[in-house]
Parts: C-alpha cells; sequence; structure tokens
C-alpha cells in the first residue's frame, strides 16, 4: 500500500466571516464551532493517515500554526509560502516533499478551514479516493448537494462506478435557476477543493503541462532553509511560480479526472449563514454563541466574546461582537460581508488586518487603552519566552506584574520582578522582557510618547529570526 501524506492547505482569509476572521488572523485558526480550531479539526480527521501531515501557511501566521499544533500533538511540518500563489504550486510543493519520503507516495489536499461533521462518510470516502489515487488517477472530492447553492462551483460528472465517477466539467458558480437545475439533474456535485493524488502522477503532469512552475518549486525547495520549527521556501524561485488553482491548472485539463461522491455533511464555512446551517439550534432556530439573551427572536446567529449581546423581536440576523468591532447583518445578506472588508482595506482600518489582541511567537497583547500620547496594554507572556532586545526612539515604557514572574533587561542591568512590582523603561534604553518561570507571565504596559505605533521598534536581538 502507498505511503498517503495529508497535505494541509492555510493560506486563506476569510473575509466573508470578519469580524471574527481577519487577514492577521484568518478562520482556520479561530474555534468557530466545537473546542478546535478548524485547522485542529482538519488534521484530527486525517491523523489515522501515514502522516506526518504537511502544513502550508503563510510567513504571517507562522506562529499560531505551530502553537496550535503542539497543542494537539500531531506531528507535522509547517512549509513557509513567503507569496501567495494559489493551490497549485502549493499542492506541487506538497507533493515534491511527499516524494522525498516515498517513491510511490499519494498525497491528500485539505483546506484547512472546512467543516466535515460525519467523519465516518468522510473516512470511507477518502479510503476510496486514495485506493484510485494509488493506480495513478487524479481524484476530487465531489459533495452531494442538498440545496440549489450559488456559493459553491460544480462538478459534472458520469454515473458511479466502482466506487468513483469519471469528471466531464468544472463549471463556475451558477445562478439560482441553473443551480436548482443542477440539483434535480443528479449529476453535478459541488466542488469541494479536496483531492487525492498520486505525487509521481501529479508531478508528471505538471512537468507537461507547467515544465516552468515545476522547475520554480523545486528551486524553491532546494534554496530555502530552515528556520526555527519551519522550512522556509525560497521567495526569489517561489514568487516565479503562476499564481492559479490546481483545477484550472490540472483537473480541467487532463481527460481521465475522477472524482468519488462526498455525503459527510460538508460545509466550506465560507459565510455567517452557513455556520448557523450547521450550527446546534434551539426550539426558535437560532445559534448562540457566548452571553445572549433573546426575546421573541427566530432563526438568529449571535457570537460574542466581551459582553451580554440582547436580542428582541427580531429574525434570520447575524450578531457577532468582537472586542474592537460588532457586525450585524441579515443572513441572506452574509455573503456581502467581504464588502465591509474591502472597504476596511481601502481606508487601511487596523480592523481589517488584525485583532485588539495581536498573538507573537512569545505570547500575545491586547491593546486595552490608547490616547493621544499613551497606550495601555495587557501582555501574556510564555513559559520560557522571551521578547527581543529592543529599543524606542519615541516612547518610554511602564511595566507592572500582574501574576508570574518577569525578568527585566535594562541595559546591561538584569532583574527579577513578581506580582505587584514594576520597571520603567527611558525612551532609547535597551531592554528585553522574559518570562524565566513555569507559568504564564501576565503584566500591563502603559507606553508615552510622541509616537506609539509597532514600527517603533529596534530590534537588537530576537530569537524568532524575526527582522
Amino acid at each position: 500500500m502507498s505511503r498517503v501524506l495529508p497535505i494541509i492547505l492555510s493560506g486563506g482569509s476569510g473575509s466573508r466571516l470578519w469580524p471574527k476572521s481577519r487577514h492577521h488572523y484568518p478562520k482556520q485558526l479561530h474555534r468557530l464551532y466545537g473546542d478546535l480550531t478548524m485547522l485542529q479539526e482538519t488534521m484530527e480527521r486525517v491523523k489515522h493517515l501515514d502522516g506526518p501531515q504537511i502544513i502550508i501557511c503563510n510567513q504571517d501566521q507562522r506562529f499560531m500554526v505551530a502553537d496550535q499544533i503542539q497543542e494537539i500533538g500531531i506531528p507535522a511540518e509547517i512549509i513557509l509560502e513567503p507569496v501567495a500563489r494559489s493551490t497549485a504550486p502549493a499542492i506541487l510543493i506538497g507533493a515534491l516533499r511527499a516524494m522525498e519520503q516515498a517513491e510511490d507516495a499519494v498525497i491528500a489536499v485539505f483546506p484547512a478551514d472546512h467543516l466535515v461533521k460525519d467523519t465516518d462518510k468522510f473516512k470511507c470516502a477518502l479510503k476510496e479516493a486514495i485506493e484510485i489515487a494509488s493506480k495513478g488517477k487524479l481524484v476530487a472530492f465531489g459533495v452531494v448537494p442538498n440545496r440549489a447553492e450559488t456559493g459553491y462551483g460544480y462538478i459534472k460528472a458520469s454515473v458511479a462506478r466502482q466506487g468513483y465517477s469519471v469528471i466531464e466539467a468544472f463549471i463556475e458558480k451558477p445562478c439560482l435557476e441553473v443551480a436548482e437545475e443542477y440539483l434535480r439533474s443528479g449529476n453535478y456535485y459541488w466542488n469541494s477543493g479536496m483531492f487525492v493524488f498520486s505525487a509521481k502522477r501529479l508531478i508528471e503532469e505538471m512537468s507537461r503541462l507547467h515544465p516552468e512552475m515545476l522547475d520554480h518549486c523545486r528551486n524553491a525547495l532546494l534554496n530555502g532553509s530552515k528556520d526555527l520549527d519551519f522550512y522556509r521556501l525560497s521567495e526569489a524561485d517561489f514568487a516565479k511560480c503562476e499564481s492559479i488553482s490546481i483545477d484550472y491548472a490540472v483537473m480541467e485539463v487532463v481527460n481521465d479526472a475522477c472524482m468519488v461522491p462526498l455525503a459527510a455533511e460538508w460545509s466550506d464555512v465560507g459565510s455567517w449563514q452557513s455556520l448557523w446551517e450547521v450550527g446546534d439550534k434551539d426550539a426558535s432556530g437560532n445559534v448562540f454563541y457566548g452571553d445572549v439573551i433573546a426575546e421573541a427572536s427566530r432563526g438568529c446567529y449571535v457570537s460574542c466574546d466581551n459582553r451580554l449581546v440582547a436580542l428582541v423581536g427580531v429574525k434570520d440576523l447575524v450578531v457577532v461582537e468582537t472586542a474592537d468591532s460588532v457586525l450585524v447583518v441579515h443572513k441572506d445578506c452574509s455573503q456581502d460581508v467581504k464588502k465591509i472588508v474591502d472597504a476596511l482595506k481601502r481606508e487601511r482600518r487596523s480592523e481589517y488586518l488584525s485583532h485588539r489582541e495581536v498573538h507573537r511567537p512569545w505570547g500575545s497583547y491586547d491593546l486595552v487603552d490608547t490616547g493621544s500620547r499613551y497606550q495601555v496594554k495587557r501582555i501574556t507572556v510564555k513559559p520560557g519566552a522571551s521578547l527581543s532586545l529592543q529599543m524606542h526612539h519615541h516612547r518610554a515604557e511602564h511595566w507592572v506584574v500582574v501574576a508570574g514572574t518577569a525578568q527585566i533587561q535594562r541595559g546591561e542591568v538584569r532583574q527579577i520582578l513578581t506580582e505587584n512590582q514594576s520597571a520603567y523603561i527611558p525612551l532609547g534604553e535597551k531592554h528585553r522582557l522574559s518570562n524565566p518561570g513555569l507559568v504564564p507571565l501576565h503584566l500591563i504596559e502603559v507606553a508615552s510618547g510622541s509616537y506609539l505605533a509597532e514600527d517603533d521598534i529596534v530590534r537588537l536581538e530576537d530569537g524568532y529570526g524575526r527582522v
């Protein structure tokens, strides 16, 4: 039996799930249902395969991805894409990496941000796909539709035989009238974006169809470098790849692409309405996460992180509350949330990029308050972690330890601070904050000065390879 390696693509932004999903903290890294993030759910779903899993993500999210992998303890290699180039180059990188481990390797490709509720049916379909791919076929999963859906692309396939169907066509997102016709016909399926390939066969097809891309990907791996727990592809080589999906690059071109039907309660979780559809509903058809009180309201989805949300006499609304933003939208318009994200991006608003709480490799900080010439942060440092040795040109800082133990370096002097003790860092003095303890360090930072943005950080030394 061929060795099967999962390739998990974790590069999406999930803009339709704003304000939860943001550029620096996309939907696959959130707990949108259950106790695990979407990335963790995906990894758990395929951990029965041979592994180790290969996670392909962008460098901005690398430390969050690493933390989440460590939480669930599943072996994985993290490969960093220096630039976004759609799915074909990313999957080709995975195939080349898999061939280094086994000549007959099969790769099973999954986006990190999909929901599959019936894992038993998923595993049965995956087993069939692996058997077919082991014989050299290129296999896609086609989701058996249960409604006329205009938000998905479709696969037209012949009548199934021996566990799979021959793909006749890939079709872009249709209008409602056409989607209803597809549903009635019985031979159209949602294109799930999940695939199983023989690594060797995929590389052969890329050599024939996109030889330049194959050369660039090989060079990106060859000229890449190990960076802490990550493998960083060569940007000079990878950036030369054409940005193209695997559907356009290969699946729509070859004449023997196959499809395995999947009826496993799948969703790409592409909007707040889709999360309402898959959520556990109360007697009024509401799905609530957080502190919610509702009166005479039905068909609503509410997610709140920080405060009480109350509904009275409304229906079919989505309300999403975060520390810095609140979204209110009718469920039928949830696909249009991307327009809000586009507007935030045009206006260069910080709410497009990140949350008020910002994750760093050493921990996180929450911007609690800000005003003219001051800002207040709540900082958490993981046990054994350290911030960079740094200095600021425009601000001074006051640190007060709330819980845990801090080691403070100011100039060449080091000292230990514990709960209720404080330190002052004058403007221009080099300094470093570390947690030498076994529990998280929590402190409050008050910064004051003429310029308080994050780019007023001059890193002199850094244990995480950041510039």
